[in-house]
């Protein structure tokens, strides 16, 4: 390497004299500054994220639909009158800890105040004997208790929650098609097209729909009682239910018009019966004047 070459290298002298202070010290190297310049990037960055995740996350808490469950919590007197109900009426068959017992009752633990309230609100339960399905009855307890014996469940093992009293169940008119679609799909195989109901297999029942309340409709597709299936919100979205429960509510308080609906089991429903009764008529006075003669 020549002295020209070495010169434009290393400067006038030759090499690179060390940087020093007032001091006489070294001067800190300054390829320490990116890495602290880039660490800062780093944590200006993280920060911004979480900033973000923290506004969204605060927003769509503020801002989300409401699930359509009691916002009122249960009090304690609440939980412990529903307990002493329990004890009262309940425990023999579904035990001490809402673990079920063998050949009585099934384990309740999970299945929250809304299954309470569609069972007992029915007068389904409490049941006298276990069997495969159970008829709706005239309820052994009133509102209130209802509710406290739901709060008493809830408190133990939660699960889905009955609808406030004040929650809008039912959609209004414009969305009768899609109830009317969606009852159809997912309902009328076990109910019936009308919702009057069908037997099962193994002698099971769909029971009719006519009785049913908005709640008690409600709480049946949460929790899908006896051989009912559960309807969470993945398969059926609250709304959608609040359409189904307004196409049935519809279907039991509108008027047959040219007659008598006969359960709407189709158009030809009253000529059929017509047809029939009077070819039964036909024949009887057939064979009554063939007698007299």
């Amino acid at each position: 390497m020549t002295d020209e070459e070495h010169l434009d290298a290393d400067g006038d002298l030759g090499f690179t004299p060390a940087v020093v202070d007032d001091t006489g010290r070294p001067a800190p190297s300054r390829t320490a500054t990116p890495r602290r310049r880039a660490l800062r990037r780093r944590i200006t960055s993280l920060a911004v994220l979480v900033g973000a995740l923290t506004v969204v996350g605060g927003g769509y808490a503020m801002l989300a639909p409401a699930s359509g469950a009691d916002d009122t919590a249960a009090t304690s007197q609440d939980v412990e009158a529903g307990r002493q109900l329990y004890n009262n009426s309940c425990i023999t068959c579904h035990g001490a800890n809402l673990e079920g017992v063998t050949g009585r009752g099934p384990t309740i633990v999970g299945t929250g105040s809304a299954d309470v309230y569609f069972q007992v609100s029915t007068g389904r339960m409490p049941a006298p004997v276990q069997g495969a399905w159970e008829l709706r009855k005239v309820p052994k307890f009133n509102e209130q208790e209802i509710l406290q014996l739901g709060a008493f469940v809830q408190s133990k093992g939660g699960g889905p929650e009955v609808p406030a009293a004040d929650a809008d169940l039912r959609a209004d008119a414009d969305k009768l098609g899609d109830g009317g679609e969606l009852f159809r799909l997912n309902c009328a195989s076990c109910h019936g097209a009308t919702g009057h109901g069908a037997p099962l297999s193994a002698g099971k029942i769909a029971p009719d729909l006519y009785r049913a309340t908005d709640r008690q409709l409600y709480t049946a597709m949460q929790v899908g009682p006896e051989n009912m299936p559960v309807f969470g919100n993945n398969q059926i979205t609250p709304e959608q239910k609040r359409a189904i429960i307004g196409y049935v509510q519809a279907m039991k308080e509108s008027n047959d018009p040219g007659g008598a609906g006969l359960g709407r089991i189709g158009p030809v429903a009253e000529g059929l019966v017509i047809w029939t009764a009077g070819l039964g008529v036909l024949m009887v006075s057939i064979l009554w004047i063939g007698a007299r003669l």
